[in-house]
C-alpha cells in the first residue's frame, strides 16, 4: 500500500481534485508566522499623513486555498479596489479570450480593429501589447502633470475618446523598436477589442468572456465618453476577484475543466520583450505583464523572488504577484503616495514565512 501511496503521489491530480473558488475560496490551516509580513505591509498609518507603506489589502493564495488574509478599513473582503494599471494586464487577459476565440492575431495591424489608426499602417497589436506603439508619450502623473500625456487623457482634453487622443499622438520610434510605457497604448488595444467583435457585443464582453465563467462578481470597469472601456486604468475589483484572474494565470489560461485562455497566450504575456530597456528595481516588459526576468548583464529586479515570478502593476502600490514555481497567487492593495513600498522586501518575507513551514 505504501508503493501504491507513493506512485500516486506521483501522478498530476485530476481537475476535479484540485483547489477552485467555486463559489469562494477554500481557507488552508497553517500555523505560519506571518508576523514579519504584516509588520511591512501594515504598519501604523499616520492619521491625516498618506507616507509610508500603506496596505489596504494582503490576499496570500497557494495552489489555490487562501493561506493569510488582512484588510485595512474601509476596504474589507467584498470591497472593489481601484487596481489602476493592474486593469493593463487584466485587459490583456481578456485580449487573450478574444485570440482564443480566432478574432485577430499579434502580428495583425492595428488600424484593422481601429480605423483611426491608419495614418500608422505599420502599428501591429503585439506592438501594443510591448507597450512599444512608438507613438510619442508622457506617462508622468504627480511629477510632470502640466507635460503629461497619460493626464490629458485621463482627466482633461482626452477624456471624452481616450483612444483617438492616443492615435492622435505623432510618431516618435518605429513600431515594435522601442519600449515606451504607456497607458496610451493600453486603451488603444482597449478600442481595437471593440473592432474584434460583433455590434453590440462590447459592452458585455469582458463579462461573457471572463469575468463570469470566473465567478468574479465585483468588477466595475469604467468607460469614457465614447463608450469604450479604460483598458489602462479604471477597473476595479475585490482582491479575491482579482485573485481569481491570478489562478487563471498560474494554472497557464485553465479554469476548472476549461481552456479559457490559450496556452500559449500566457506564454505570450510571459516573454521578456526583446527591447526592454533596465531600470533599477523596476520589473521588465511581458506582453502586458511584469516580469522578474533580468536584462542581459543585470540582475533580476526583484532579487529575493523566483526568477519566474511576474505580475501585474498599478498606481500607488496595486500588485497581483504570480509565482509560478511557488504555487503562489499574491494580491496586494494600498495607497502608496511616496514610493516608500518595495515589491521585493514584501516578496522576500513572505517566502521566508513559507520556508519555515518545513523548518
Amino acid at each position: 500500500m505504501k508503493g501504491l501511496l507513493g506512485i500516486l503521489g506521483m501522478v498530476a491530480m485530476p481537475a476535479w481534485a484540485e483547489a477552485w473558488p467555486d463559489p469562494d475560496w477554500h481557507t488552508e490551516p497553517n500555523a505560519l508566522d506571518w508576523q514579519a509580513v504584516d509588520a511591512y505591509a501594515f504598519p501604523a498609518r499616520h492619521a491625516t499623513e498618506r507616507t509610508g507603506v500603506r496596505s489596504d489589502a494582503l490576499l496570500i493564495i497557494r495552489d489555490g486555498r487562501i493561506l493569510h488574509e488582512r484588510y485595512a478599513a474601509p476596504s474589507g473582503v467584498d470591497t472593489p479596489h481601484l487596481t489602476w494599471s493592474i486593469s493593463k494586464s487584466v485587459l490583456a487577459t481578456l485580449l487573450g479570450v478574444a485570440q482564443g476565440e480566432g478574432r485577430f492575431a499579434l502580428e495583425d495591424p492595428a488600424a484593422r480593429y481601429y480605423p483611426p489608426l491608419q495614418a500608422h499602417p505599420r502599428l501591429r497589436l503585439v506592438d501594443l501589447l510591448h507597450w512599444a506603439s512608438g507613438l510619442a508619450w508622457q506617462e508622468d502623473y504627480e511629477y510632470a502633470p502640466l507635460k503629461s500625456s497619460v493626464v490629458a487623457m485621463l482627466y482633461t482634453r482626452g477624456r471624452a475618446d481616450m483612444a483617438a487622443f492616443a492615435a492622435a499622438m505623432p510618431a516618435d520610434a518605429t513600431p515594435g523598436a522601442r519600449f515606451l510605457y504607456s497607458s496610451g497604448d493600453s486603451n488603444l488595444l482597449a478600442a481595437a477589442l471593440r473592432g474584434m467583435l460583433e455590434p453590440g457585443q462590447y459592452e458585455d464582453y469582458p463579462w461573457q468572456a471572463l469575468f463570469t465563467p470566473l465567478g468574479i462578481d465585483s468588477a466595475v470597469w469604467e468607460r469614457d465618453g465614447a463608450g469604450t472601456y479604460v483598458g489602462s486604468s479604471y477597473l476595479y475589483l475585490s482582491a479575491r476577484d482579482l485573485a481569481r484572474i491570478g489562478l487563471l494565470m498560474l494554472r497557464e489560461g485553465r479554469w476548472r475543466d476549461r481552456q479559457l485562455l490559450p496556452a500559449g497566450w500566457v506564454a505570450f504575456n510571459r516573454r521578456l520583450f526583446e527591447h526592454a530597456e533596465a531600470a533599477p528595481g523596476e520589473a521588465n516588459p511581458g506582453g502586458h505583464w511584469w516580469l522578474n526576468q533580468p536584462l542581459p548583464g543585470h540582475p533580476a529586479p526583484w532579487p529575493d523572488a523566483p526568477l519566474d515570478t511576474y505580475a501585474a502593476l498599478g498606481h500607488w502600490g496595486q500588485v497581483l504577484y504570480l509565482l509560478p514555481s511557488q504555487k503562489l497567487v499574491i494580491v496586494r492593495y494600498g495607497d502608496d503616495r511616496d514610493g516608500s513600498y518595495r515589491h521585493n522586501e514584501l516578496l522576500k518575507r513572505v517566502l521566508t514565512a513559507l520556508a519555515a513551514e518545513g523548518a
